[in-house]
Order: C-alpha cells, then structure tokens, then sequence
C-alpha cells in the first residue's frame, strides 16, 4: 500500500486481513457483506471501478468479494 492509494482500497485492504484467518469464500462472503451492508454506494462504486481497471494493492479477497457484490 501507498500512501496515494485510494482510501476505498487501503480500507477494504485493512478488512480482508481481518479475515484472513477464515478460509477464502468464508472471508470474501463476509467482506462483501460487510462492504454491501455499511458502505455508502460511492466508496462501493469507487472500489468496482478500481478492481475492474486491475489497479495495483487490490487484496485478492477484495476482488472475490466485489465479485460476490454484483
């Protein structure tokens, strides 16, 4: 992570190492619940858009999990 990276991806970075200890489609079930139920539709828009143009620093969990928000 950089210090320029999108506050969206920095966040949903810091979540999926919490649950890093549960096993993958646990830990993307619950991330994607987590963004879908307490991130305002914006910041859900903004980190759509960042895991779609590939940007650098997505966590891969990020990734299942906004596929799991579609």
């Amino acid at each position: 992570m950089t210090a320029t990276e999108p506050s969206e991806c920095r966040m949903a970075n810091d979540i999926a190492l919490n649950l890093a200890h549960l096993p993958a489609g646990q830990a993307a079930t619950e991330l994607a619940g987590h963004i879908g139920r307490f991130w305002d539709p914006r910041m859900r828009t903004r980190l759509r858009a960042l895991v779609d143009s590939d940007a650098p620093g997505v966590h891969p969990l990020v990734v299942q999990a906004v596929k799991l928000l579609r």
